[in-house]
């Protein structure tokens, strides 16, 4: 028996990476009769059958496991946001961010397309920046033709393994083609090089760059609040977890409590007025969600 990680999984296949070699394994029945499912990024014992085949008999215990698109055991995700074309959205970047935190995977915001703002609007998008950072997240902003973007990336990614998310048009591809430069290949062929291509099975894989491991994941650009229960979401908006604390009542939802220290610090502007009403809406829309059975 030998261990390895699943880079990839495609048609019914799960590809073990180990030794420099993809093992080409299916799992086993076992897995099925659990309702368990092997997922790319899983550690994994197998077996080997021939050279390059084999069956897959144990998924070791996962750090995390993200649920659309399906990849386990993530260090962090790169949220790649403009700032322009299209517009910087806050309440889009809570949402990554809120479904991030409730599956323990650092967020670290990329803002790009920097260049195409004016001054009134630099000085609008750095108080953001500013928050953000108080609030204890990484940003990282680049340019058009940002000759530096590479060397500040590899620290970043050495050594982990990362998922790329973000809308269409947000500028992912350029950042792909910064990453990649070997493969310097037009946006739609990486898309389709990384199994997102219109004709292509869509499929999560994991590719080495920077010393790390780095999936672009399909059905990454929206997210919605299946799994988190409405006594999480405090937690899942950090200055709020921090605040918290001082709220009279264990289990505040900071809406109609008395004495809830989250709305005190609404109140003194050491909470910023669009996050608590972001906390709002998707608290409403926790709530207004169909009970599961």
């Amino acid at each position: 028996m030998a261990q390895g990680q699943i880079r990839k999984a495609l048609s019914g296949y799960y590809y073990v990476f180990q030794d420099g070699e993809l093992i080409q394994c299916r799992g086993r029945g076992v897995f099925r009769n659990r309702g368990e499912s092997p997922l790319v990024g899983d550690i994994v014992d197998y077996t080997k059958e021939g050279e390059s085949d084999g069956y897959i008999m144990k998924i070791h215990p996962r750090k995390n496991e993200l649920i659309r698109p399906p990849i386990a055991n993530i260090d962090q995700a790169l949220l790649v946001f403009s700032v322009k074309e299209p517009d910087f959205n806050t309440i889009l970047l809570d949402r990554f961010l809120v479904v991030l935190e409730s599956f323990q995977v650092k967020p670290i915001i990329c803002l790009t397309k920097m260049d195409l703002l004016t001054e009134a609007t630099q000085q609008q998008l750095q108080n953001y920046v500013t928050q953000y950072k108080e609030i204890g997240y990484e940003i990282i902003e680049t340019y058009k033709d940002d000759q530096t973007l590479l060397d500040r990336l590899k620290p970043i990614l050495e050594g982990k393994t990362s998922v790329l998310a973000g809308q269409s048009g947000v500028g992912k591809s350029t950042l792909l083609n910064t990453l990649l430069p070997n493969l310097n290949l037009q946006t739609g062929v990486i898309s389709q090089s990384l199994g997102r291509g219109k004709h292509t099975t869509r499929h999560v894989e994991l590719i080495e760059v920077c010393g790390g491991l780095l999936a672009d994941t399909p059905g990454f650009s929206s997210f919605d609040f299946d799994t988190i229960e409405k006594e999480e979401l405090t937690s899942c908006f950090p200055e709020f977890a921090r605040i918290s604390e001082d709220c009279k009542f264990r289990g505040c939802l900071h809406m109609k409590e008395p004495k809830c220290a989250v709305k005190s610090a609404l109140e003194t502007g050491e909470i910023q007025s669009y996050r608590y009403e972001h906390y709002q809406q998707f608290l409403q829309e926790i709530l207004d969600r169909k009970p599961r059975y």
